[in-house]
């Protein structure tokens, strides 16, 4: 079952308009727009989540997040899933 939907008027750059057109498909612009606004509120619940913990446990430096990296890289490639850079 989906969820109710509503009309709304947004306004936007005509340019950016007519590419989110082009690029919608079948699928439609309204459907386009509302992935791309789905996408947005994952970042910003997930830019909170971020502020939260480093408030709690200081910001991760770019070590540990080139730790974790390689820890990804090796667990892709240990599982066959190595991308585009495995061959």
């Amino acid at each position: 079952m989906s969820e109710p939907t509503g009309k709304y008027s947004i306004t936007m750059p005509r340019d950016i308009a007519e590419a989110a057109r082009t690029r919608s498909g079948p699928s439609g612009l309204s459907a386009y727009v509302t992935a791309a606004v789905a996408r947005q509120i994952e970042r910003d619940n997930l830019n909170e989540l971020i502020t939260v913990a480093e408030a709690d446990h200081g910001p991760i430096t770019d070590d540990e997040v080139q730790a974790l990296r390689d820890q990804l890289h090796q667990a892709r490639q240990e599982q066959g899933h190595g991308g585009a850079d495995a061959a």
